[in-house]
């Protein structure tokens, strides 16, 4: 039992040791993350309907699934209730500072003139708001700080939240202020996010991080950059970001508490751990270099 134990620890050395290395060893960054990366900053984990209801107890007592209360279709039949979600949400993430992790994966990309990118399935904007270049931020959900219109045929363009302010009845999960509206057509305002069974979602934003991104990426090639990529807590249920460090052709450091194994033959190595932690484990073994 003991000597599983120091096993277990002796291999958790040697792969952190490795992931310095790769870092040690890279000219660029590309860090991937899902909603794992927020757990260190006190964001709640959607993982598993029971993990959610507890996040949502009025919706786990009306037996309203994350799917349901996510989706374009509540803010026609219920918009108070899906402006509660997402104005509690949106209160969250406003007052939530990023964790010590966001600075660390700065300082990072700093040592390498800013030749770093983030690619995230987040929605909570937490990395420009810790600083990193938002020209070099690709959101592939789009952003709850963005709004756009729930008509399917207009044309206001997306615009930014910044000064949206909502009251939300937590215990009830409900919109108490008044329902945030299009200044084009006056019909009702949802989050540029994209949705469950999203027909209506404005890709617009997010095609132009897209694009920005396989620039990126191009010149990282043309100018024979190694590039290293951190994934940090991203799922296996919606696997997005993941199917990125799987298959974009870069070594690969995945930081997951539970499902941190890479592909077979995949270069890079697995990390069976949270994502602060992690780098801040990282970190000390690069300055102690």
């Amino acid at each position: 039992m003991v000597a599983s134990l120091v096993d277990c620890m002796s291999d958790l050395s040697s792969k952190l040791g490795l992931a310095a290395n790769l870092l040690r060893s890279a000219d660029a960054l590309l860090i991937t993350s899902g909603a794992g990366l927020g757990i260190d900053s006190g964001l709640p984990d959607f993982r598993g309907q029971a993990g959610f209801w507890k996040a949502y107890p009025a919706l786990g007592n009306a037996g309203v699934s994350f799917t349901s209360i996510a989706n374009p279709q509540h803010f026609e039949d219920h918009p108070r209730r899906a402006w509660g979600f997402y104005g509690h949400r949106l209160n969250l993430y406003r007052a939530t500072e990023p964790h010590e992790g966001f600075a660390i994966l700065k300082k990072w990309i700093d040592a390498r003139q800013g030749r770093g990118f983030v690619l995230t399935s987040n929605v909570d904007g937490q990395f420009k708001k810790a600083g990193l270049d938002e020209n070099n931020i690709f959101e592939i959900h789009g952003s709850i700080h963005h709004l756009q219109c729930t008509g399917f045929n207009c044309r206001s363009a997306i615009w930014s939240a910044d000064d949206l302010q909502v009251e939300v009845d937590e215990a009830r999960c409900q919109l108490v202020s008044n329902l945030p509206t299009c200044p084009n057509c006056n019909r009702l305002a949802r989050p540029n996010i994209l949705m469950f069974e999203d027909w209506k979602w404005k890709g617009e934003r997010t095609l132009k991080q897209q694009t920005a991104f396989q620039q990126w990426m191009l010149a990282r090639k043309e100018e024979g950059q190694k590039v290293v990529t951190i994934e940090l807590g991203a799922g296996t249920q919606i696997a997005t970001v993941r199917w990125q460090g799987d298959h974009l052709p870069y070594p690969l450091i995945r930081i997951n508490p539970t499902d941190e194994d890479l592909q077979r033959l995949k270069a890079g190595v697995g990390l069976r751990l949270g994502a602060l932690e992690a780098l801040k484990r990282i970190d000390r073994l690069m300055d102690s270099y």
